[in-house]
């Protein structure tokens, strides 16, 4: 379907959504939920109001009053989920475009355009570039801005929060956002629980949940175990996740949290196809990929320790420490690779509140950040059955070390406009050390300074409007430093002289709103709606499937982003989100598509930018449907537009529409204090053939571009869940 069919399907749900509200259709989900109610307000609908509260912002303020947008998606929409990768509920939030490249944790994850360039080739694979990831605010991405998914699973996740807005000012190397997942569930009970689930294509999956109250504080703790053959030749994959978390107050001023996670996770890559190939032998894997055993076998750990204390009334103290060892091993380009990796870190936050006037109140962060990772590559030879042999061709180590200093003070003038200045100073050093060419030692370091300025005007108890600008940075990440080894250029230098880091400015407005309809079948309506245009210096672009990287001069990024959520009786809702973006090459001009060929140039200038799709939508329609039994049943839809995944734009990705239907059947008594739940998914209901994700400028073998990654067809997902002491 191209994307002209794609829009004509979307107006047509939007015909459908006006006549169920008086709302526009604006922005994903963010719960029914605004900043406190002004003092002098008398509104029933703002006394009925609890206010939403978020912390991605490395602050606790209401929604409303944060001049960024933020989507939150709570534990209601994290139920009923497969949750084994994040794209099963990113894609309700507008401006976030989330694949799954095989149907495993292998997740291509794109805010606004940045991110894009991190799926590609096996050095891509299983890691995302510019969202900065948090698990339960311990940062998951990396000093050099690279992200994995080993430590992610949606079973664990008790809220997810996203800030799609220019997050650099507060977190550097963020450029496109936030992405932080909660998985501390502080409770007064002991609580328990298993779940079983089977589908299609050897789909096993198993969980347990559990968690108590200890003395003043609570524990819990969640255990996954996946596997699946995977639909795609040679897409087999399993992973087993341990996740805890453990609070404490040993003051009434103080709250200590601890949190271990373990994870082992092995995944094949079935590799790219031609168009050709995907069309009429779609299950098959790429025949290179597929003789070497391409494959990551990751077995990560994290043990992290925060710390708030209340200094005074009005003033704050945050400390935050984490360890996170690694070991990883691939089989990639006709190598095996042993990597023995640690991340450590931490972080300390001043926060304050003053009173600067009769009518005007203040409040300041200063905080500073510190991140190092290091650790040793072994290269060693493949053998024909895709193992390690016993030949040693390389053995190096990468450093890289993210040290970052932040202020931001707020005015609360009144207590409707709030103005927000901050900026952050970011040195990123690189230190790549080869144990048998040292001559090609290299040392290197990117220093910015990201200044932000935002406001927002509570234009009444439950709408706001905002506006923000803001400098963006981000470091280009460890594979695209280091140069591959194509015609000898991998004993030159250790680190890529051609590459900067990206830098952007942001310019964006926006509104959120909730309306408390109180009606016979509507309850309420909340939406948000966003308007941005992204300047981009440096944009880094992978070349030849990812062995090398150029930058293109000037990037221009512009998008409206919109969403709505929809609550009625009966257990009715209606979510959905809408994203429109324009993403152009406005100044790039490159000589690597002329091999051999002197001198010779080609200008890209005007062309889209390669793997972003300039339409997306999600949509997601649930409702009771009790027979004798409490089941609902829920339809999500989704589509993506047609876009180019080379500069030239001559390689296609076309459109296209999937079809999602769950029947859950909704906590029941057994006869004693446990309670059985369940639901039955059937993804693709119909069966639509689609490019799940593609490579980005890929390579050309016999002509043709190598560059398709096939979408799973029609799957079935069946769950059982047995809890006692659950809320």
């Amino acid at each position: 379907m191209n994307q002209f069919d794609v829009l004509g399907v979307t107006n047509r749900i939007l015909t459908g959504i006006r006549h169920l509200c008086s709302a526009a259709f604006c922005a994903a989900p963010f719960a029914a939920g605004a900043q406190e109610p002004v003092a002098d307000s008398t509104s029933d609908s703002a006394r009925r109001i609890a206010p939403v509260t978020i912390t991605a912002t490395r602050q606790r303020v209401t929604l409303l009053s944060s001049p960024l947008a933020v989507t939150v998606i709570d534990q209601t929409e994290l139920e009923n989920r497969k949750g084994y990768s994040l794209d099963e509920v990113l894609h309700a939030v507008p401006g976030v475009f989330a694949q799954s490249r095989y149907g495993t944790s292998d997740i291509r994850l794109v805010i606004r355009g940045f991110g894009a360039r991190g799926a590609g080739d096996r050095s891509n694979a299983g890691t995302s570039r510019g969202v900065r990831v948090l698990i339960d605010g311990i940062p998951e991405t990396e000093p050099d801005g690279r992200t994995s998914f080993d430590l992610v699973d949606l079973a664990a996740a008790r809220r997810v929060e996203v800030v799609r807005s220019n997050a650099s000012a507060l977190y550097g190397n963020a450029a496109g956002g936030v992405l932080d997942i909660i998985t501390l569930a502080p409770t007064d009970r002991q609580f328990a629980g298993v779940s079983q689930m089977s589908g299609s294509f050897g789909l096993m999956r198993t969980v347990f949940d559990a968690g108590a109250k200890v003395g003043d504080g609570s524990v819990n703790a969640t255990f996954t175990n996946t596997t699946q053959d995977g639909w795609r030749a040679h897409s087999s994959a399993r992973r087993s996740l341990f996740n805890s978390a453990y609070e404490a107050n040993p003051s009434e001023t103080t709250t200590a949290r601890l949190f271990l996670s373990l994870a082992n996770d092995l995944f094949h890559i079935p590799g790219p196809l031609t168009q050709a190939e995907a069309e009429v032998t779609p299950r098959a894997a790429n025949a290179t990929y597929a003789a070497r055993d391409e494959r990551r076998y990751n077995r990560v750990g994290r043990i992290g320790v925060t710390l708030d204390h209340d200094v005074a009334a009005n003033s704050s103290l945050s400390a935050m420490l984490f360890f996170n060892p690694k070991v990883l091993q691939r089989s990639e380009r006709g190598t095996f690779r042993d990597f023995n990796r640690y991340h450590l870190g931490g972080n300390a936050v001043f926060r304050a509140e003053s009173q600067l006037g009769s009518s005007i109140r203040g409040s300041t962060i200063v905080g500073a950040d510190a991140a190092h990772q290091d650790g040793t590559i072994l290269f060693y030879g493949l053998t024909a059955a895709g193992t390690r042999d016993t030949s040693l061709r390389d053995n190096k180590a990468e450093g890289a070390t993210n040290t970052g200093l932040f202020a931001q003070q707020g005015i609360l003038v009144g207590e409707r406009v709030k103005l927000e200045l901050g900026a952050r100073y970011d040195d990123i050093k690189y230190n790549y050390r080869n144990m048998i060419r040292p001559q090609i030692n290299a040392a290197k370091s990117f220093q910015r300074l990201t200044p932000k300025i935002g406001v927002s005007f509570l234009a009444t108890p439950t709408q706001s409007f905002y506006a923000n600008l803001g400098g963006g940075v981000e470091a280009p990440a460890g594979n695209e430093t280091d140069p591959a080894g194509t015609f000898g250029q991998d004993t030159v230098v250790a680190i890529n002289p051609l590459l900067d880091a990206i830098r952007s400015t942001t310019y964006e407005i926006g509104t959120k709103h909730f309306i408390d309809v109180s009606r016979t079948y509507l309850q309420s309506v909340s939406y948000d709606a966003a308007l941005y245009r992204t300047e981009v210096r440096n944009e880094i672009i992978p070349y030849r499937g990812g062995r090398f990287y150029f930058t293109a001069g000037k990037v221009r990024r512009e998008g409206v982003e919109l969403g709505t959520c929809v609550n009625g009786a009966g257990g009715f809702a209606l979510s959905g989100s809408l994203t429109w973006s324009r993403n152009r090459y406005m100044e790039y001009v490159i000589d690597s598509v002329h091999y051999g060929v002197a001198g010779a140039t080609a200008n890209y200038a005007g062309n889209d930018v390669a793997g972003v799709p300039d339409f997306f939508y999600g949509l997601s329609l649930a409702h009771d449907v009790s027979i004798g039994l409490p089941l609902a049943v829920r339809l999500d839809a989704r589509g993506i537009g047609d876009y180019f995944v080379d500069d030239a734009n001559t390689v296609l990705v076309p459109g296209y529409q999937t079809l999602d239907l769950t029947l859950a059947l909704r906590p029941v008594g057994m006869g004693t204090a446990a309670r059985l739940s369940g639901f039955v998914t059937v993804s693709n209901l119909f069966d639509r053939r689609f490019i799940g994700s593609a490579f980005t400028n890929p390579d050309i073998v016999n002509g043709a571009p190598v560059a398709f990654e096939p979408g799973m067809p029609r799957s079935v997902v069946v769950s059982f869940s047995i809890s006692r002491g659950k809320n």
